[in-house]
């Protein structure tokens, strides 16, 4: 159980932050660029959800969603290194990846096939949608580059499970524009 008592702690005031596993790393680190940019991702989904509230089904994916997407940023936030510790870190699993891909199969089945690239926009809850996919877009290509990284270890799960989670995020726009009917399609040179 989680217990914040104090939220301001004064140790990161020289630019530094501490991981799961105690360690002390700059602010700027990949690793804790990776797990603040699916928190970003995740800020971005609380917003979106201001607009799905009249779309329960997508409502509660997406709440299933932030929840894993805090396990995501855990799994990050402690690095495997093979040492010790006095808990059980919390880690992604494919339990987790595949009730993504359950859920992307459900909305998706709603949907005729695209003809054509989607603009972000449409509703609302459709633009907010986009939005955040990008974001979490950007978390997946820091957590790819971090588990490039010498020394860096990024389980499988957790990148496979980003990667589902904008495509998620994707057919959840989609979605959300009256399924599908409501999207703005790119016209490729239509201004030129």
């Amino acid at each position: 159980m989680v217990k914040l008592n104090k939220i301001y702690t004064r140790t990161g005031d020289d630019g530094t932050t501490g991981l799961g596993d105690g360690a002390r790393r700059p602010k700027y680190d990949l690793r804790v660029e990776a797990y603040g940019s699916v928190d970003e991702g995740n800020s971005c989904i609380g917003m979106a959800r201001l607009h799905t509230g009249q779309l329960p089904e997508i409502d509660a994916i997406l709440a299933r969603m932030q929840n894993d997407l805090f396990d995501l940023g855990a799994d990050l936030a402690t690095p495997d290194t093979g040492r010790k510790l006095d808990y059980e870190p919390l880690r992604v699993t494919d339990h987790q990846v595949e009730r993504i891909e359950a859920d992307i199969d459900a909305l998706n089945a709603r949907l005729e096939p695209l003809k054509s690239f989607v603009l972000p926009g449409g509703s609302p809850a459709s633009a907010a949608l986009h939005l955040a996919r990008t974001v979490i877009r950007r978390a997946e290509r820091l957590m790819v580059a971090l588990a490039a990284k010498d020394g860096e270890i990024v389980s499988p799960a957790a990148i496979k499970y980003v990667n589902r989670a904008s495509d998620l995020l994707f057919v959840a726009a989609r979605c959300a524009n009256d399924d599908g009917r409501g999207d703005v399609l790119w016209v490729p040179g239509k201004h030129r």
